[in-house]
């Protein structure tokens, strides 16, 4: 499984699946994570201000919560993208 990057995958989808309980309600309405890469969750957000909301202010928050419930191996750092 996890030389095809099947291991991966199936963490992406719990991740999915996880992000509006752990980011809450109005921040999973306008983000969604698109990828799990190598440690490295990539999140598309929909507006610029919540963007440096999320970078600047919440992003330890964040990583933290994803830490406890899914391990630190599996996410190392999250990137937010607009668009």
């Amino acid at each position: 499984m996890q030389r095809l990057g099947l291991k991966e995958r199936l963490h992406e989808s719990e991740i999915i699946e996880a992000w509006g309980k752990i980011v809450g309600d109005f921040i999973a309405a306008h983000s969604s994570p698109v990828a799990l890469r190598e440690g490295v969750l990539y999140v598309r957000v929909l507006q610029p201000a919540l963007h440096y909301e999320l970078e600047q202010v919440s992003k330890i928050d964040i990583l933290r919560k994803l830490k406890q419930r899914f391990g630190g191996k599996i996410i190392r750092d999250i990137r937010f993208r607009v668009g």
